[in-house]
């Protein structure tokens, strides 16, 4: 097994190479802007590191947020593109179970990203690798009595301390945490998901409302 990992739901760019037993490369920068400009390059900086080439690789692993819909989108889309060039499966794993894996907590814990719009996306979790609730967005005030007492990790709690006063790192998802469960999920025999998007919300563009439709004469 060669499983390549990568995510960019959230403003880490994160890449992994997983050989069935560990990571054996893995790159990680943050920089919001800049998913589709940094990943193509951290794919290749993995392999060199782990002195293969891409088609080596026998399978592929991509985050699937929630996230914002430019950048979630950089790394899905980049994941498909290996899948069909070298005719191997691609799977799913959402960025809150990664993050959730990477904490290795005891007991019921929250995962919260950033959503912006003073949003978090969030979970709840019964432990590091069971997700007790489905990936949401909302506003911290809203859910403080859902999460009230509970560890949390993730950019979003950190961001906001009032609702989530025991927040801690890690702030952003590893490819690294991804290519571990994905692996064990998969040695387990488990089947993994298509990786397809969660937006959960609508994106910022828009189609303008009552604009001017201009017909040739």
């Amino acid at each position: 097994m060669l499983l390549l990992a990568l995510d960019t739901a959230t403003p880490a760019v994160t890449v992994a190479l997983h050989d069935g037993t560990d990571v054996i490369a893995a790159s990680s920068q943050v920089d919001a802007r800049r998913h589709g400009e940094l990943l193509l390059p951290a794919v290749d900086r993995v392999l060199a590191e782990a002195g293969l080439r891409l088609d080596a690789v026998t399978a592929v692993v991509a985050g699937t947020g929630p996230g914002p819909y430019t950048g979630l989108r950089v790394g899905l889309m980049t994941a498909d593109a290996f899948g069909l060039a070298l005719g191997v499966p691609v799977h799913g794993v959402c960025t809150l179970d990664g993050l959730a894996f990477a904490a290795d907590l005891e007991g019921p814990f929250v995962v919260a990203t950033d959503a912006r719009r003073k949003e978090v996306y969030w979970a709840r979790y019964a432990d590091s690798r069971t997700r007790l609730t489905d990936p949401a967005v909302d506003r911290p005030a809203d859910i403080a009595g859902q999460v009230a007492g509970l560890p949390a990790v993730g950019a979003g709690a950190l961001l906001y301390p009032d609702t989530f006063p025991r927040a801690h790192e890690p702030e952003h998802v590893s490819a690294a945490a991804l290519a571990r469960l994905a692996a064990e999920k998969l040695a387990a025999g488990e089947e993994l998901p298509a990786p397809r998007p969660l937006y959960l919300r609508r994106p910022d563009a828009q189609v303008p409302k009552n604009y001017k439709v201009v017909t040739p004469k």
